[in-house]
């Protein structure tokens, strides 16, 4: 018989305790349920403590310093072999546990593995469903020999978090997507596991898209990649996805910035054209979900979507060159 792993699951809570209801609420009916239930929460994350599931224990730091101290924080306090990190506006479903075991159990050799958001997003907002969908369809029909990884809902071997030393601190963002490349530069393996699903319960509006896809994403993840020298393939940054935002750009170019003839008019068509072309499956995928019209609401979203990954290297890439500047004027004084 294979020996079952011990799980503690890790929920960092900033904000008031019941935001985070329906991630809480979830985790009282886990079975199997794991060893631990480490909760961390910050000053701000004040409220009933009666929202916690029998057995959970509360980790308190003094202040919000962010999400990757607040992991650190409950993997230092955990006993097992297994960190499950879920974050507080997921809920997950009740055999999790089970599925996390059965995971490491027929991949021996994996350090982690994380999963997606499913269908079934917890706000009824189009923009809520919206993001949800595309966030589950990358995730779904990405590689699942992963290059990084995801904390919304991610499992780490204990050794394997220890030996690269947990969350960069001092990250602030995507802070576990360089996680996952540090693990990867180990030599560790990870793997996305398609059937790992939790439902997001985020309220995403305007404005929040506009700030997470450009300062809390793109940039940062511009910038990642430019340290590093390695261009990633899967998830956002895949070949579709850079043809799409350099077409979303030329096509703004030709209709919008340039005169009016008949061939900036046939270039541009043709550029907005490729952009559907290479986007078919995913407008097809909402169809498939949501129905025709809400597919077809749904394209100034992702057309804005590529304008604001396009605008993340527009600004990250002089950032990070005025960085090393620094940098290197500092060495040498």
């Amino acid at each position: 018989m294979i020996r079952r792993l011990t799980c503690a699951l890790i929920m960092p809570v900033h904000g008031p305790l019941a935001d985070a209801g329906p991630a809480l609420g979830a985790l009282s009916f886990l079975s199997p349920t794991p060893e631990q239930i480490l909760i961390v929460r910050d000053q701000s994350a004040a409220g009933d403590d009666l929202l916690l599931p029998a057995g959970a224990c509360f980790i308190e730091v003094p202040y919000a310093t962010g999400a990757a101290r607040a992991r650190n924080a409950g993997a230092a306090a955990a006993t097992t072999e297994l960190f499950l990190f879920v974050d507080a506006d997921v809920v997950i479903p009740p055999n999790t546990i089970q599925r996390v075991r059965d995971e490491f159990a027929s991949y021996p050799h994996i350090a982690a593995i994380f999963g997606s958001y499913d269908t079934s997003p917890g706000h009824p907002g189009f923009l809520s469903q919206y993001r949800n969908l595309m966030h589950h369809y990358v995730h779904q029909l990405s590689c699942e020999d992963a290059g990084t990884f995801w904390s919304g809902l991610g499992v780490v071997r204990a050794a394997a978090f220890r030996l690269v030393g947990g969350f960069n601190s001092k990250r602030f963002a995507i802070e576990d997507i360089e996680f996952g490349y540090r693990m990867m530069d180990s030599g560790q393996k990870i793997r996305l596991a398609k059937d790992l699903q939790g439902s997001h319960y985020k309220h995403w509006t305007p404005a929040g898209m506009l700030w997470t896809d450009l300062f809390v994403r793109g940039v940062p993840w511009v910038r990642l990649i430019l340290e590093r020298g390695k261009m990633p393939t899967d998830l956002n940054t895949t070949m579709a996805s850079r043809w799409s935002t350099v077409l979303v750009y030329f096509s703004l170019l030709l209709l919008l910035w340039l005169p009016w003839t008949g061939l900036t008019i046939a270039v541009g068509i043709f550029c907005i054209g490729g952009v559907l072309l290479l986007n078919l499956p995913f407008y097809r995928f909402l169809a498939h979900q949501r129905g025709c019209w809400f597919a077809l609401f749904s394209l100034p979203w992702h057309f804005l979507h590529y304008l604001l990954c396009g605008a993340a290297v527009i600004i990250g890439i002089p950032l990070h060159g005025s960085n090393r500047l620094r940098r290197s004027f500092f060495s040498k004084t």
